[in-house]
């Protein structure tokens, strides 16, 4: 038991100028948190109580699958130049340097400094398969902080690596965090949707995230109501309806067209009175092609052509050419590559690279345009555009991949045993990322020279697999999915506290030996209590207690007398009269049905 007079928690009654998502604001008016500079945060009293109740969980069920490391957070240069992520990284990495000039970093993610350990340490089969984990702080020199503790500069992380002889064996390590995962985010009291995802820096074969629908959410979640695909949009795909061609007109040749201050798309397809569809959109980029070997890096052209009804998703993009960086063509980069202004770009006449990034210009074609016919396209001249243009017949590209963002409404991609589609359509909402699981492969491995012996004898590269939870992401997101006006409520199993005993009037004798004998009851049954013992009116306990997070609430009133009080669930904001001596059971009750409902989801 703990007596909310004694502790520090610095309630607000207004939430910050600048808190834009709902965890923001309460997390701060709740005193959780406190903003030290931008993206990085103070956790008080109740926000690290929290997030010690989030690390419990985690670690008990990491425990029965893995080994706790704990590693630095300052870190050499060396091991990420032998991964090439000392430059791959970018601004994103802190870097500094020590008094005899050596460089290092803060640390984002230790698949680098794991690797070197197994590198020095594993040497036989025998030792495979290993999973290693560490909870740690991390940093990151993220560009524009906001959303509270969603996009911060310093974080706390779960970060795992496991290590096996093979393939097989990589698959059950990643079966068995993707179970290890559901059972904590289960165990937090989150509702979660696990979805396909894109490697991003990572690298590897196959990644999986752990979302949590909310509007305060910055990732798109395309998903099937009907079969459960879900998947994020840099990864997700859809199928097309069939769509109606153009008319041919002329000889079916490309003819050009005047189409004067119609550079925008819906302009020209009001013109030509025809679906937006049936033009080819241009997005004009230049991208990074990082220097391996001590030369430099350079940027190169890139042209995207997809549908104009479409949207280029640049993650898609940037794993299609292979570059870590884009950024959008000016003017004199237009006329370099394309000879024409914006508005008005196309494909026809261009010369495209052989492969991506090379001296010329990476031409990619989004799937969608294969196969089509009679389009409209940018002639690369001001105020013209090319009619009856077929793509493969008219222009050539560098390679052809899916480049686009599904859009809502589109049809599901999944297939059945039986090879049948799916009927459902997808729907697209907002989310937050929980967890993600990676299947790294080779890629750290063999850069780092990590080598074991097979059961032949054979000197071999072990395979490799990455597992993240962002613990304070454990924290927004429950906060997220329950809020009201009031404040939040947090499940028992990561709330500061369990229940919260308002003492209603701190003059009143009786009231205070019931209020101190329940809270000592419910702390010797092995329930967080918090006793008010605050000499404030009954309407600022409440207010405090609705804002904070915890998940009960007894209000020891003036029918105590009777002996009976108030208990009140936060969640559905509903109280009943209950006997003092029955409280404590009741509780319990609550808490067990609780948690028996998350452990059946």
């Amino acid at each position: 038991m703990q007596r909310w007079s004694k502790l520090f928690i610095p309630t607000l009654r207004e939430a910050p100028a600048d808190a834009e998502v709902a965890s923001h604001r309460f997390l701060v008016r709740s005193g959780y948190i406190r903003q030290l500079g931008a993206g990085i945060y103070n956790y008080l009293f109740l926000g690290q109580r929290t997030l010690n109740k989030i690390i419990g969980i985690v670690r008990e069920e990491m425990d029965q699958i893995g080994q706790e490391f704990f590693l630095p957070a300052l870190l050499p240069k060396e091991p990420w130049e032998q991964s090439g992520r000392w430059t791959g990284m970018g601004d994103n990495m802190f870097r500094l340097k020590d008094r005899k000039g050596a460089e290092l970093c803060l640390g984002m993610t230790h698949e680098e400094i794991m690797t070197t350990i197994a590198r020095n340490e594993l040497r036989s089969y025998k030792q495979l398969p290993q999973i290693w984990y560490q909870i740690q702080t991390k940093f990151r020199d993220e560009p524009r902080p906001k959303s509270g503790l969603l996009r911060v500069r310093q974080f706390t992380m779960k970060d795992a690596y496991s290590f096996d002889i093979d393939k097989a064996g990589l698959d059950k390590s990643f079966e068995l965090h993707d179970s290890v995962y559901r059972k904590i985010f289960t165990r937090c009291g989150l509702k979660f949707v696990a979805v396909e995802a894109d490697s991003g820096s990572m690298g590897g074969s196959q990644s999986q995230e752990f979302m949590v629908y909310t509007d305060a959410g910055e990732d798109l979640i395309a998903s099937c109501p009907v079969c459960g695909y879900a998947a994020n949009l840099e990864k997700g795909t859809s199928l097309l309806d069939p769509l109606v061609e153009l008319a041919p007109t002329g000889d079916g040749a490309p003819e050009l067209i005047h189409t004067p201050g119609m550079g925008a798309i819906a302009d020209i397809a009001a013109f030509l009175k025809m679906a937006e569809s049936s033009d080819i959109k241009c997005v004009a980029y230049m991208a990074l092609k990082r220097g391996v070997a001590g030369k430099p890096d350079t940027w190169h052209g890139v042209a995207a052509f997809l549908r104009g009804d479409h949207q280029v998703n640049e993650t898609k993009l940037q794993g299609a050419v292979g570059t870590g960086e884009l950024r959008t063509m000016q003017a004199e980069e237009l006329e370099k590559y394309f000879n024409g202004p914006a508005g008005f770009l196309g494909p026809v006449g261009l010369k495209p690279d052989a492969k991506p990034l090379e001296e010329g210009l990476t031409v990619v074609v989004d799937k969608s345009l294969e196969g089509r016919k009679n389009l409209v396209a940018g002639a690369n001249k001001l105020d013209y555009h090319l009619r009856n243009v077929v793509p493969g017949r008219d222009f050539q590209w560098t390679l052809t991949a899916d480049i686009r963002s599904v859009n809502e409404g589109e049809g599901c991609p999944q297939t059945g045993k039986t090879g049948e589609g799916c009927a459902g359509k997808l729907v697209v909402g907002k989310a937050v990322e929980i967890g993600h699981i990676f299947k790294l492969g080779y890629k750290y491995t063999e850069a780092m020279g990590a080598r074991v012996l097979d059961v032949n004898g054979k000197e071999v590269t072990p395979i490799m697999g990455s597992y993240g939870i962002g613990i304070e992401r454990i924290l927004t997101a429950a906060v997220e999915q329950s809020n009201d006006a009031n404040g939040f409520w947090l499940p028992a199993s990561i709330a500061p506290f369990t229940v919260v005993v308002a003492i209603t009037d701190m003059r009143d004798e009786l009231l205070v030996k019931t209020g101190e004998k329940l809270a000592t009851a419910l702390a010797s049954a092995g329930i967080d209590v918090l006793l008010d013992d605050r000499k404030e009116r009954a309407g600022v306990k409440f207010k405090d207690a609705d804002l904070i997070g915890i998940p009960y609430r007894i209000n020891v009133g003036k029918k105590a007398a009777d002996g009976q009080v108030e208990l009140v669930t936060r969640a559905t904001s509903t109280s009943v009269d209950v006997a003092t001596n029955e409280a404590v059971t009741l509780v319990k009750q609550l808490v067990d049905e609780e948690n028996l409902v998350a452990s059946s989801n």
